[in-house]
Formats: C-alpha cells, structure tokens, sequence
C-alpha cells in the first residue's frame, strides 16, 4: 500500500525518479518563450527563469488527493532564490487535503536531500507533521560549496547577494561560493580553479566530519570529468559515505551560474 503522505518538490531538485515523490517543473524562458526546464537544450546565455504557477501546484495537489493522498509534504528551493515556494504555498491555501510547505534555504542536492529524507520518511508510514521535519531536519544541516568559472552569470541574474564587491577582481580571482540563509555568498577567495577545486574537496570533507552518517553529491554544468574525479577523491576521503553521486544540474541553475560551475553538497544521512 502507498504511503498516505505524498512529497512534491521541483525540478531544480536534479533527482532521478523517486518512488512516491511528483515533480514541478521550474521554466526557463529564451526569446520570450517559456518552457519547462527539462525540456529545453539551448544555449545558457540570456535565458532567464520563472516560477511555476500556483495553478501548476494546485493541479498537482488536486491530482495527488484524487489518487489517495491524506496529506502532502511540498518541498522547494530557498523563497530568496525563487518565488517558487510562495507559489506552492498559495497553491496549499485552497487544496483538498492538508500540504505542508518546507522551504529548503537551499537548491539542487542542497534541495534534494530534505526530499529524499522526507520520502523515506513517507515510504515508513510517517505522519504529515513527520514527513515535514524530516526534509527540516536535513535541509538544516546540509552544506553547499561550489565554484564557479565566470561571476557573469549571476551578476545578470541579481542572485549573487554578498559577494557583489568581487565584480571588480573577478578576473585576478576564483570564488567559491556557498549558500548561507538561503542566499549565495562569498566563501573564499583562490587564485587558480585547480586551488579552487582542492578547496571545495577540503570543505566537504570538513562539513562531512560534523556528522554522524553522511551523504555527499557533486554538481556539475557542463563538467562532468572534474566532477567524477572529485567524487573519486571524496568517496575515499570521506569516513562513512553513504553514498557519493555526480549529479549533472539543469538550465535553471545553468542560467545563474553558466558552465563549468562544480560544487559539493553535504547531508546528513537518516537510514
């Protein structure tokens, strides 16, 4: 039997299917056409970004209630990146059965680990209030570092919050970046993308060792040697992995952050 509690979240999650868990897709719009995300393959450059509509998760709530859902966990990227949650939250206003909305502070497998927590929560028969502080308990401990090869991309799109004072050095540096309070921050500064590439393995190993029981991603655009490479050297340096997967993120983040961005994200691990 299914479990009763069903878990949404969005597609800037970067999750292979998962039993009990529906996706939202997050558009992407290029030359003033708008398209779920999955389904577009063009260039990165002047694409823009936009929210599923409230009537999108109102659909899908609709849709999971008439399949036999009692309650629904809606799980989603930060509310300072994306107006995605407040869409879901609108959506959970008027649906026909309960929906908690969970805000991961965060996105790709900073996002995707509160979903899986939540579904392996719903999967063990766990109540709505359950499956709600599972994904709130992992999104709170989950860390993301990444780096990426150019500031142009998030310069245009406005999401690069503290780190604005880098424009002027961005050619003499190499940021890492993490997300902190749901936004995008300067971590450090480094010289070479190969020193930037050591750090990030450095960081995640240090985040992993203040866990008990770990799971690590690596994220790529468009970089899926040096992200592989990477997931090599973590799943020997990091004690107890759980798993280390190489996840590929899609043209939404693609559009913020433009190629060769990699970037590690380090959650807690519930069994």
């Amino acid at each position: 039997m299914p479990p009763s509690v069903a878990v949404v979240t969005d597609s800037t999650a970067y999750l292979p299917a998962v039993p009990g868990v529906t996706v939202v897709p997050v558009q992407v719009v290029a030359r003033g056409i708008p398209r779920d995300e999955d389904t577009y393959t063009g260039d990165l450059a002047g694409l823009t970004t936009s929210r599923p509509s409230p009537s999108r998760f109102a659909a899908c709530y609709d849709a999971l209630a008439a399949a036999g859902a009692t309650g629904v966990v809606s799980i989603h990227l930060s509310g300072e990146l994306s107006g995605t949650v407040q869409s879901a939250a609108v959506a959970a206003e008027g649906a026909p059965v309960p929906v908690e909305v969970v805000d991961s502070r965060s996105i790709a497998m900073g996002l995707g680990y509160p979903v899986l927590a939540a579904a392996r929560s719903a999967a063990a028969g766990a109540s709505l209030a359950a499956v709600a502080d599972a994904a709130r308990r992992t999104a709170a401990v989950t860390r993301t570092f990444f780096y990426v090869d150019t500031l142009e991309y998030l310069r245009r799109s406005g999401r690069i919050g503290a780190a604005t004072s880098l424009f002027g050095s961005a050619l003499m540096i190499r940021p890492l970046l993490h997300i902190v309070d749901g936004r995008i921050s300067l971590l450090e500064k480094v010289r070479t993308s190969g020193r930037a590439i050591a750090r990030l393995e450095d960081l995640a190993v240090e985040a992993a060792a203040e866990l008990d029981g770990v799971e690590v991603a690596v994220q790529h655009m468009g970089a899926r040697g040096r992200a592989e490479m990477l997931g090599e050297r973590l799943s020997k340096r990091v004690a107890g992995v759980a798993e280390v997967r190489v996840v590929e993120v899609g043209a939404v983040i693609g559009a913020h952050v433009g190629p060769g961005m990699l970037g590690v994200t380090v959650a807690s691990y519930e069994g």
